[in-house]
């Protein structure tokens, strides 16, 4: 069990505070939640207190023999302030101390993260970026904020990433420190394909595959953390958005094709965790075909689909990375590395991300372990863990191989 302090300062996302304590509590970690004086204005201690089972104070001169303006900081595993507004920010920047959160960031010795919400205006302001600059050269994790509906009518980047993002993020840098999330990606342009294609027999039914898309989701959600531009290609997957990433919904292994080579131009890295099918129905049926009728099928043609990666190899452009996934089981004539390395050899990517898929391992599930293989080194074993967890390996072996931008 993980000691949290989840820091609410006093905007109006305060209410989405609640939802990511709830999932906290929920994954066994025993959670303080430090708001300050305006957080409560829009939740109220009594709900923290409920949600946590820990006492709820702002200030510095409740529970004086606990010294709680120190023990709170120094006890801590992981300090998540959610949602950091633009006083906030600057206040943290500045080393101030004039409430328990802020004196809680002071003597923490733990990664700290920072979960931006303001409107666009403040957000984009010289000052706040400053604020943030500062702050991620101490060493603190500054998530991007999400681009959406903010209060009343405007939208822009400034809305806070829903709770479920900013929960598997934070189990990232539980688990692996606040080296998990550097900023590494800065200024790149990635495009990640995610989830599976689905290849219409008729009106109702289709050829498709297992794949959830959340390998792919985990991909994007860690990249934009890590500072980059993010495109999401994404093949009949029913999750919500990560935050500060576009989406490109797509259906059929074309149209994922079409999607994915138009994106990547320009990207320094593409990404292909998609589950595309390889074949597809020689022809669609109008009307759903029935049983029993009279134009009842008695077989079905399939024709070969496009192979995209092997089509976004040949077509990527100078220092432009690509990485290719392979879902593999053993059998007869080898084990799954021994086809993972003849895949890797045909299609001719610089990395390949292996999936042992046998007795359905990987598929809907929340954990992943996979192997890195490259054409110019050993294999590189990402143990078991999230699926974000493991993406955090995958983009750590990737900016390794980036030119300098």
């Amino acid at each position: 069990m993980s000691r949290i302090v989840l820091g609410v300062s006093g905007g109006v996302a305060a209410y989405k505070a609640a939802l990511l304590l709830r999932a906290f509590t929920e994954a066994g970690h025993d959670v303080r939640v430090v708001p300050t004086p305006g957080a409560l204005h829009f939740v109220g201690s009594a709900t923290f207190e409920a949600l946590s089972g820990n006492p709820v104070t702002t200030d510095v001169w409740s529970d004086v023999p606990e010294v709680a303006h120190v023990r709170i900081g120094q006890t801590a595993d992981l300090v998540v302030v959610a949602p950091a507004t633009a006083d906030l920010l600057a206040r943290a920047a500045a080393g101030r101390a004039d409430d328990l959160l802020t004196a809680t960031l002071l003597t923490a010795h733990c990664p700290v993260v920072f979960v931006p919400a303001m409107h666009t205006e403040m957000w984009l302001h010289p000052a706040t970026q400053d604020n943030v600059a500062t702050l991620r050269r101490r060493g603190s994790i500054v998530l991007p904020p999400a681009v959406g509906r903010l209060t009343g009518p405007d939208s822009g980047p400034g809305r806070l990433p829903e709770p479920a993002d900013i929960a598997a993020l934070a189990a990232v840098v539980l688990e692996q420190g606040a080296d998990a999330l550097p900023r590494d990606l800065a200024g790149r342009r990635v495009v990640i394909s995610a989830g599976g294609t689905r290849e219409p027999l008729d009106p109702v039914r289709y050829l498709g595959n297992r794949s959830s898309g959340k390998q792919g989701w985990a991909l994007a959600r860690v990249a934009a953390a890590r500072g980059a531009e993010v495109v999401l290609v994404a093949a009949n997957v029913e999750l919500p958005a990560p935050f500060g990433v576009r989406v490109v919904p797509v259906g059929t292994a074309e149209e994922l094709r079409a999607a994915v080579l138009a994106e990547s131009a320009g990207a320094d890295v593409v990404v292909m965790s998609a589950a595309v099918a390889d074949f597809r129905p020689a022809g669609v049926a109008a009307a759903k075909m029935k049983k029993g009728a009279a134009s009842e099928p008695t077989a079905i043609e399939l024709v070969r689909n496009p192979d995209v990666l092997v089509e976004l190899v040949a077509a990527r452009s100078p220092g432009q990375l690509v990485v290719g996934f392979a879902a593999e089981t053993g059998d007869d004539d080898g084990d799954v590395l021994t086809h993972a390395r003849a895949k890797l050899a045909r299609k001719g990517c610089d990395l390949l991300v292996v999936n042992d898929v046998s007795a359905g391992q990987v598929f809907g599930r929340a954990e992943n372990a996979v192997v890195l293989l490259s054409a110019d080194g050993p294999p590189t074993e990402l143990p078991r863990g999230s699926k974000d967890a493991v993406a955090a390996g995958i983009w750590t072996a990737v900016a390794g191989r980036l030119a300098p931008a």
